[in-house]
């Protein structure tokens, strides 16, 4: 992603290996204990000796277990911690008293044998909800992760974190400062169940920056309003959507509000990628498509409209068919809820002009078609009020989705 930020605030970013374990300070494991048939469902991140930490979770009123108890251990550890522990293939999501005391029970598992106080670890699941862990794997499983943890592994962790996921999603980048360097590495799961609100994920960002938790916080608050919270693949906000960040602080490199851009753009480096790559991967997804709304009121008018365009199950299908069908566009943005004069509004598909002056311009749909043949797509709405822009990023909606959905449990 990006090499050099720009020079006024001296600061260049570099892409390295490593994904989440590519910063100093933290070790990963993974293994199989049994969830699921798929090679490994298990992860532990450790820190070597203890972090800041910060989390965003879901909005979503149904709360899964590990949400829950991760809340509390943030509250309870005033943001500090040492370890996250994270499974696939059960959500733990509507499992009641047993789903949060087995929440709490992965946190105590990594706990013991780190012996670290159970608030200090973070618990993060995903998979089919209303199914119970099994936990006697699952506390297997942690021990033996927690026995093999090391520097180097995290390309297991970003394996053992996926569900419907096409391929494994990881990134990390060197911040180089006036006053340092220091390194942020990320990885994310997700491919269905895909809205910015916050978006339906599992997302986990490391650094060796040292932060507080509450500067921490901000960054991931703020990096994630641009990248993770602008994406979606099907408009649907899950039980267990969850994003974290920890700060090691062994780089020696201390952020405070002079660097504290420096860090926010270390976040965006890596969650860009990643927050793309969850679309990319989206579920039957055969294209990406970047809904640019401009010229209005506020930002949050831009946002509104392009995440109503991007969610139009109309909108997707005719990008999916290649349809250079505006007319869904301009409907899509006229249910959004945002005030505009449709006289000032333009629709363009990959630069071609379709729409202006509440007029269509259908010449130009034979080469629109043969831009909508591509696999990313760029749509962009001006809604002529005022001088605010968003993007949200989807994908389209192929008949492969319905198929993944029609037996996700069967």
């Amino acid at each position: 992603m990006a090499d050099v930020m720009p020079a006024t605030r001296q600061i260049s970013i570099t892409p390295i290996e490593g994904g989440i374990t590519a910063p100093t300070g933290f070790r990963s494991a993974a293994v199989h204990c049994g969830i699921k048939a798929r090679p490994l469902d298990l992860a532990v991140i450790a820190v070597d000796t203890f972090a800041s930490i910060a989390g965003i979770f879901t909005t979503n009123l149904a709360q899964a277990a590990p949400v829950l108890i991760s809340k509390r251990h943030l509250d309870t550890s005033h943001g500090i911690g040492c370890a996250i522990v994270v499974n696939s293939g059960c959500a733990n999501a509507c499992t009641g008293e047993e789903g949060l005391a087995n929440a709490r029970r992965m946190a105590e598992a990594v706990a013991d044998a780190l012996g670290c106080p159970a608030e200090q670890v973070l618990v993060a699941s995903t998979g089919v909800i209303g199914v119970a862990l099994p936990m006697d794997r699952v506390v297997a499983g942690i021990q033996e992760a927690c026995s093999s943890l090391a520097h180097g592994k995290g390309g297991d962790a970003a394996l053992a974190i996926m569900t419907t996921d096409p391929f494994p999603k990881e990134h990390a980048v060197r911040v180089t400062t006036r006053r340092g360097a220091f390194a942020v590495g990320a990885m994310a799961k997700g491919a269905g169940m895909i809205e910015p609100n916050m978006a339906t994920m599992l997302g986990f960002i490391a650094t060796d920056a040292q932060v507080t938790p509450s500067l921490l916080h901000r960054a991931l608050v703020e990096s994630a309003r641009d990248t993770f919270n602008a994406i979606t693949v099907d408009g649907e906000c899950s039980t267990n959507d969850t994003l974290f960040a920890m700060a090691s602080g062994t780089s020696g490199v201390t952020i405070d509000e002079e660097l504290y851009p420096a860090l926010l753009d270390g976040l965006l480096s890596v969650s860009e990628p990643l927050a793309l790559g969850i679309v990319r991967g989206g579920e039957g997804a055969t294209k990406v498509i970047a809904v640019s709304v401009y010229d209005a009121r506020t930002v949050d008018d831009a946002r509104q409209v392009a995440r109503t365009i991007a969610n139009s199950p109309l909108v997707k299908t005719a990008v999916h068919g290649a349809d250079p069908n505006w007319g869904r566009i301009v409907a899509a943005a006229g249910r959004a809820g945002v005030r505009f004069d449709i006289q000032r509004v333009t629709v363009r598909i990959g630069g071609i002009l379709l729409f202006e002056n509440g007029l269509p311009h259908d010449e130009s749909a034979p080469t629109a078609a043969e831009i909508l043949k591509r696999d990313t797509v760029d749509i962009e709405v001006s809604l002529g009020g005022g001088d605010a822009s968003a993007t949200i990023w989807g994908c389209d909606l192929s008949a492969e989705y319905v198929r993944i959905n029609g037996e996700y449990r069967t």
